[in-house]
């Protein structure tokens, strides 16, 4: 019997495994039965932690529910940071979080409704994304997909992400087009996916296909891409509000594109996981 917490952020919810009850971490089969939304409890991914880290701070591993491993999730950091909360392993204070995408700090704020994260420098280097090819910033570049001519840019904020300029976006083409261009060539590690709208200078909105998790609601590390994009082709200011199906985050960025995203946190449930479940097959 394995106990989880059960938060969202937005509509995009996680389940939070205490790593002190997981001395081996899930399988792949593991993740993907809790992670079913018939055979298991149902979620866009799971983290465990906390995790040692060497240094300061507390560690977390981000599973999707197709069982891989993502280097960070911007509210999969919102909702880690309010189960240690929650937990009264931290307190209103600025703590950090270590993922397999870099470091973050963060802090709790309004009694657990909201949470700030620095989510670090987003970058549009070809190198650092990845993205084939000749070593570049990936801006308003070309893709045929699905027999459309697509504009993209590129970038990472520890982990990929594609950021397709729309005059229009909607569900329908994010859940039609996103699963060729998670896994087009040119990126080697696949990437997550966002159709992105500029509605003024101070507001994009987007729909997000979520590499290893499909289409889903909201997206922190989505929504802190996009905003840079936004402002790096000169279409936003600093001060960028998202808009998603599950709702708004807001994103603040630095000259040197250093992100902080600010957004809520809900907490869901308390539960216990059978074993009898985890000795299912898919």
């Amino acid at each position: 019997m394995k106990r989880f917490a059960k938060y969202h952020g937005l509509g995009n919810d996680y389940l939070v495994l205490d790593a002190g009850e997981w001395p081996t971490p899930p399988t792949t089969a593991q993740v993907r039965l809790i992670c079913h939304r018939n055979y298991g409890v149902g979620s866009d991914g799971i983290l465990l932690g906390p995790l040692p880290t060497g240094t300061a701070g507390y560690g977390v591993r981000i599973f999707n529910p197709d069982g891989s491993e993502a280097e960070k999730s911007g509210n999969g950091l919102r909702i880690f940071s309010r189960w240690l909360w929650d937990t009264g392993r931290v307190s209103d204070e600025e703590f950090t979080i270590v993922t397999m995408g870099g470091s973050v700090r963060s802090q709790v704020l309004e009694g657990g409704a909201t949470v700030r994260v620095e989510m670090g420098r987003v970058s549009f280097d070809s190198g650092a994304i990845p993205v084939v090819g000749a070593r570049r910033e990936v801006l308003r570049e070309r893709m045929q997909v699905e027999g459309q001519l697509l504009t993209y840019c590129a970038a990472t904020v520890g982990n990929p992400h594609c950021v397709v300029l729309r005059d229009e976006v909607s569900a329908e083409e994010a859940r039609a087009l996103g699963p060729s261009i998670e896994n087009d060539a040119r990126f080697p590690n696949r990437t997550n996916v966002q159709f992105m709208k500029v509605l003024d200078p101070a507001n994009i909105r987007i729909e997000i296909w979520e590499r290893g998790a499909g289409y889903t609601l909201a997206s922190g590390s989505s929504a802190s891409a996009a905003a840079a994009v936004a402002h790096k082709l000169a279409m936003c200011g600093p001060n960028v509000t998202v808009h998603m199906p599950g709702g708004r985050l807001r994103i603040a960025i630095a000259p040197d594109f250093a992100i902080t995203m600010t957004g809520p946190v809900t907490r869901v449930c308390d539960g216990v996981i059978s074993d009898e479940a985890l000795r299912q097959d898919l």
